[in-house]
């Protein structure tokens, strides 16, 4: 049934393809449509709200925009067609942007556009070195090791990675836990080639490529199966952490106008005195800046005191978001901005505090939004940051440089290790797999997608949080200001949630983990096989450049 369900879309939309092929081949579709085609499907393909679900239509986006790109020989002509494709494809995905920010959305969609553009331009060099049939076999390598390149750099937003198209299609990505995000990207673009070469092959290859592509639709359920019927545990059989998540529900548009941060607190201080009352867990989670002041420094020893003496009353471990701030002694050489007259510099932390214990476990956050938190290089070139779209009004935040494990004891079962990944780097593989690998049993996220109202935006950013959990095989503790605030199992399944725009608080029990999957270990592994491949290929298309080339006549 499951199959049945994926095929006759699959089917529906071949045909419409092959329409488009005839159509092509007469001459008679504009350059346009079609790449106006491709990024329809691409926007559409990604998580939207949750009643909507698109995300097949990635295996088969890019073709119309390839099928076309067969017959273009200049430059111009190409990255016309496709920064057009992208432009839309970005456009759909994260218009959202804007509604926190609107010149940050408005550079966001005109940059990742032309970012995207860059393995294409790859696939039209091949093309003109070797053939369209070369560049077309390519274009997965190529793809797939660019996605992987572009997130190393602090330019990079990340969010666009293909594979995170299909992050809610749970029972197709269970292999992520081998492969990681790059293997999806990677499955999707290899379905893409597959349906162009069904398209324009002969019948022969046609046929060829659409059994491929049965094996391919087949494959991942025939694991996914396997995955959960050998995972299953017996209720109870695990070790388990008792958390609560609260989410306030403050617009954060709103939050310095119609609140002071005494008030802010005492809301906190209320909802988790009834949730620790009604719930006993062994760590409450407060979401992203819950606390908007930097109440580590001395100056709010007092406020530092009193959240202290709530600690001892609630007996539970707390990991909230914070604001902290770092001062600089004279004559050091780590000043913000590279500016010599700077002695401080904030940061968008988190902090455990635990019962008993003075000194709270304090994490940096490391990936920051590219403009939005903090201007890349911005400590080579200080000029920079006058195009900070900063929406707290602040400078740009310092960035984080250790990935930090945060340890609390279990009344249950002793020492338990986490992490904690604030907002945006949750789009970061590598990064949520190094915590893991450094000992984090579960997993913790806060966040405030409270900036992108009613869009879905925060749903778009949750589903792609359920990756991480697929690839680590880590549950995670997800606790937003509003929008959403969920628990998630180790398969990327919400086992529970707080809807958005409202005040609450969830209590679960957690599983704690130990095992490391094969991506955790080897996160790198596949991009960098196919930055490798792609290397050979290109090498081999000068080769063959070169030897089709007209030899001088003596």
């Amino acid at each position: 049934m499951v199959i049945s369900f994926i095929f006759k879309p699959i089917t529906l939309c071949i045909h419409q393809m092959t329409y488009l092929e005839r159509t092509l081949k007469s001459g008679t579709l504009p350059w346009y449509q079609s790449a106006l085609l491709s990024g329809l499907f691409l926007g559409i393909s990604f998580p939207t709200y949750p009643v909507f679900h698109f995300e097949i239509v990635a295996w088969i986006a890019l073709v119309p925009l390839l099928v076309s790109l067969a017959r273009v020989e200049k430059a111009a002509g190409l990255l016309r067609s496709v920064y057009l494709c992208m432009f839309l494809f970005c456009a759909i995905s994260l218009w959202w942007v804007s509604i926190a920010t609107l010149p940050g959305g408005i550079l966001t969609v005109f940059v990742q556009a032309f970012f995207l553009t860059v393995p294409m331009f790859i696939f039209y060099l091949l093309k003109k070195a070797a053939g369209f049939r070369f560049a077309l076999f390519s274009l997965p390598f190529v793809w797939v090791s660019w996605e992987w390149a572009y997130m190393q750099q602090d330019f990079s937003l990340g969010w666009l990675t293909l594979g995170n198209s299909q992050a809610t299609l749970n029972y197709m990505v269970q292999y992520a836990d081998s492969t990681g995000v790059w293997g999806i990207s990677f499955w999707v673009l290899w379905f893409n080639v597959l349906a162009v070469l069904a398209l324009t092959g002969t019948r022969k290859e046609a046929l060829r490529a659409l059994a491929v592509m049965g094996v391919m639709i087949v494959l991942p359920l025939v694991y996914a199966s396997s995955v959960f019927r050998g995972n299953a545990v017996a209720p109870g059989a695990e070790a388990r952490l008792r958390v609560t998540l609260v989410q306030p529900n403050i617009d954060p548009s709103q939050k310095w106008e119609r609140y002071n941060s005494s008030g802010i607190m005492e809301r906190y201080y209320r909802m988790t005195d009834h949730a620790v009352r009604e719930n006993r867990p062994e760590l409450v989670i407060w979401p992203e800046t819950a606390i908007p002041f930097h109440i580590l420094d001395n100056t709010y020893a007092g406020d530092f005191q009193q959240l202290r003496g709530s600690l001892r009353k609630w007996n539970t471990a707390l990991l909230s978001g914070f604001s902290d701030i770092v001062y600089f002694p004279s004559g050091s050489h780590s000043r913000p901005y590279g500016d010599e007259n700077a002695v401080s510099e904030s940061y968008n932390a988190s902090m455990l505090l635990l019962p008993g214990m003075p000194e709270p476990q304090v994490y940096h956050k490391m990936r920051l939004v590219p403009f939005g938190e903090r201007v890349p290089y911005v400590e080579l070139f200080p000029w920079l940051e006058k195009l900070n779209f900063s929406l707290a009004g602040l400078k740009s935040w310092g960035k984080g440089s250790e990935t930090t494990i945060m340890r609390l004891d279990s009344r249950r079962y002793r020492k338990v290790l986490t992490c904690d990944i604030i907002c945006y780097e949750s789009i970061f593989p590598g990064l949520v797999s190094e915590f893991v690998r450094k000992g984090a049993s579960f997993l913790t996220l806060v966040t405030n997608d409270g900036w992108y109202s009613t869009s879905y935006g925060p749903y778009q950013h949750l589903a792609i949080g359920r990756l991480r959990c697929i690839e680590n095989r880590r549950a995670l503790a997800r606790c937003a200001n509003t929008g959403v605030t969920a628990f998630i199992d180790k398969y990327g399944r919400t086992i529970s949630e707080i809807p958005w725009w409202r005040e609450g608080s969830l209590t679960a029990e957690i599983p704690l983990e130990t095992s490391l999957t094969l991506y955790t270990m080897y996160p790198d592994l596949l991009p960098k096989a196919a930055l490798a491949v792609s290397v050979l290929l290109s090498f081999t298309a000068v080769v063959l450049s070169i030897r089709k080339s007209p030899r001088p006549s003596s």
